[in-house]
């Protein structure tokens, strides 16, 4: 994948889950007049219609929204987002070939280190290791998740594999650039978690914004590595 099919992918990607969420802001009355010019950009990004102008507009839009909710509103898929929106005004800005690849290089690095150091994290504490951290997500999780679904928190031994498995999985995570299939694999294993909470929790955002990374991920590993 060369660096121009990455931006490329990457921008359309982002556009539609953008959009995604912003229809669904629009069936919120207060919200609807806030949001509903976030379409124009991702309707450009996705038409691959002036994309240099569409990203600049997303990332004036998303310091109004910073600004608006003093922070990221909805946590790490907008911080996410704007990490991408971002590295890809960057990219257009960059005033040399180098520099546009650093500017999508970064964002490769950061999507690492996003799976990285949440495994750190995990591992570092004795509930995740013990398995009782997981057994709290399922028991108090404040997401509309089924009563069923909040029964597995009384199979002790099955959440704690489910945690090695996640924090395992998450710390080894850079080991995937060390050649192309371990990466596809990796890749895979990393979008099946991302379902599993849209799907479980009803975590969505962050299957769809952590997706648009992934392309930079194959460029970096192929370009660098590979």
């Amino acid at each position: 994948m060369t660096l121009v099919d990455t931006v490329q992918v990457t921008s359309i990607m982002l556009g539609l889950a953008v959009g995604q969420r912003t229809l669904e802001h629009l069936a919120s009355p207060k919200d609807r007049l806030l949001f509903l010019p976030r379409l124009i950009p991702c309707v450009m990004l996705i038409s691959g219609w002036h994309i240099d102008w569409a990203v600049w507009a997303l990332f004036a839009y998303g310091i109004v929204l910073l600004h608006r909710f003093d922070g990221p509103y909805n946590g790490g898929s907008d911080k996410m987002t704007m990490l991408i929106v971002t590295c890809l005004s960057a990219y257009h800005l960059a005033p040399s070939e180098r520099w546009q690849e650093m500017a999508m290089a970064y964002l490769a690095v950061q999507l690492v280190l996003s799976y990285f150091v949440s495994g750190y994290i995990k591992i570092i504490k004795a509930d995740w290791r013990r398995g009782e951290a997981l057994q709290d997500v399922f028991r108090f999780s404040a997401y509309p998740v089924s009563d069923r679904l909040r029964g597995w928190a009384d199979h002790p031994r099955l959440l704690w594999l489910m945690s090695w498995c996640v924090m395992g999985f998450e710390v080894l995570f850079p080991l995937a650039l060390l050649h192309p299939w371990l990466l596809t694999l990796g890749l895979l294993i990393a979008a099946t978690f991302h379902l599993a909470n849209a799907c479980l929790f009803g975590l969505n955002r962050f299957f769809w914004i952590w997706l648009c990374a992934y392309p930079s991920l194959i460029w970096f590993q192929d370009r660098v590595i590979g």
